[in-house]
């Protein structure tokens, strides 16, 4: 039979859906897989009930259902300061993977370069070779995760036609500063590249940090699509409800291959999910505070064990050191699947993150229950004699 697609072979299958395989194969606790184990806001399901019973339940308007999309616009009012029309400046996607999907079709040309910094969300770079681009990573460097100007700067000079970046990213829990941004987008006007921002842990943030939206900086609107979701700030992940934000003239682009690859979202979940865009300032408020609270439970808890990690500005992932558990020769790959087994914890290798030679990293999330946080953490206790 004639050779199937050769871009397949730049990647596996993604290892953060692979180890969750794992982890319900072996009866693992999944702090893998980034999804919390408690329910949505009760106003949002009770609300999905009725949806159930009265609809919509047909095709939606490919672009969203206009309230949907009305809706949205009145949240980033709320958070971003900024009026974008619904009409012209949104599309509603298959979760913030299809938003960003579309938008890079929307950009690039084969042959394009797109930046990102490592460690990076593995969607990426695998999304980047679809579209027949090449990556260039940019080092976050550990362990506080900041980048180097200069090198920053190496990479603007190869050509780029866009950067993507995460904040507050994923994995590394970095919160960029306005300054770290503002440096970014004068880079991207300077040699006039595109700004694509993965935002959807934009309302987990801790101690102090503050998310400062990318389009609002100076002369950026103009060349930066916002990627977000609802699956996060809502603890709907299986809703797969994402959206994209740009000017009319790089929306109208997107919007053409969002027409061709999803054709629209789902639309009793767009009507069931108003109720969540429209919750009030406490809503938020309690939301931050409950992932600060789990942060607490699970960063205390690994000190305690003696694990090493990062302590993240936001997000609800931290990166853990290994070394002192890695068998000689064992990749963290290995490792991972053995600790499922072992342990009774799902976790992600850092090889999925990182394009630097790491082996002894790798990502936990702590998006759960109290009691299943507390479980994670006593099997933990024992990690070094289950693995040595």
């Amino acid at each position: 039979m004639k050779p199937m697609n050769r871009k397949c072979a730049s990647f596996t299958d993604s290892v953060i859906r692979r180890m969750t395989r794992i982890a319900y194969a072996c009866g693992a606790i999944n702090l893998a897989q980034g999804f919390p184990d408690f329910d949505p806001p009760k106003a949002i399901t009770d609300r999905l009930k009725e949806v159930a019973a009265e609809g919509p339940h047909q095709y939606p308007i490919t672009m969203g259902a206009p309230n949907f999309r009305r809706a949205l616009a009145a949240k980033t009012r709320r958070f971003m300061g900024r009026d974008i029309d619904p009409e012209t400046e949104v599309v509603v996607t298959i979760g913030s993977t299809e938003a960003m999907v579309d938008t890079i079709f929307a950009l690039t040309n084969p042959g394009d370069k797109i930046a990102m910094f490592s460690p990076y969300f593995e969607n990426y770079s695998a999304q980047t070779i679809f579209a027949d681009c090449e990556p260039v990573f940019i080092p976050l460097v550990p362990p506080d995760f900041h980048f180097d100007a200069n090198v920053l700067e190496d990479a603007f000079k190869k050509g780029l036609k866009a950067i993507i970046i995460c904040n507050p990213s994923n994995p590394s829990g970095r919160v960029f500063t306005y300054e770290e941004l503002k440096l970014i987008a004068d880079l991207c006007i300077k040699y006039d590249v595109y700004a694509i921002t993965d935002e959807v842990y934009e309302h987990i943030i801790y101690d102090g940090h503050v998310h400062t939206y990318m389009a609002n900086l100076p002369g950026m609107w103009e060349r930066t699509v916002t990627c977000n979701s609802l699956s996060k700030t809502y603890s709907i992940t299986g809703w797969r409800l994402g959206y994209a934000i740009a000017p009319k003239e790089i929306m109208d682009k997107i919007k053409q291959f969002h027409d061709f690859n999803a054709v629209g979202a789902p639309s009793p979940l767009m009507e069931a999910a108003i109720v969540g865009l429209t919750m009030p300032d406490s809503y938020y408020q309690e939301f931050t505070a409950h992932y600060a609270h789990m942060k607490k439970i699970f960063t205390e808890g690994m000190r305690s064990i003696g694990i090493p990690f990062t302590d993240p500005e936001g997000t609800y992932f931290v990166l853990a050191d290994i070394a002192p558990y890695l068998k000689k020769g064992q990749t963290d790959v290995e490792f991972c699947e053995e600790m499922a087994r072992k342990v009774g914890v799902a976790v992600v290798p850092g090889t999925s993150f990182f394009k630097e030679d790491v082996n002894n990293i790798v990502r936990m999330h702590f998006a759960k229950k109290d009691e299943t946080l507390y479980a994670a953490l006593d099997r933990l206790a024992d990690i070094k004699n289950k693995m040595l």
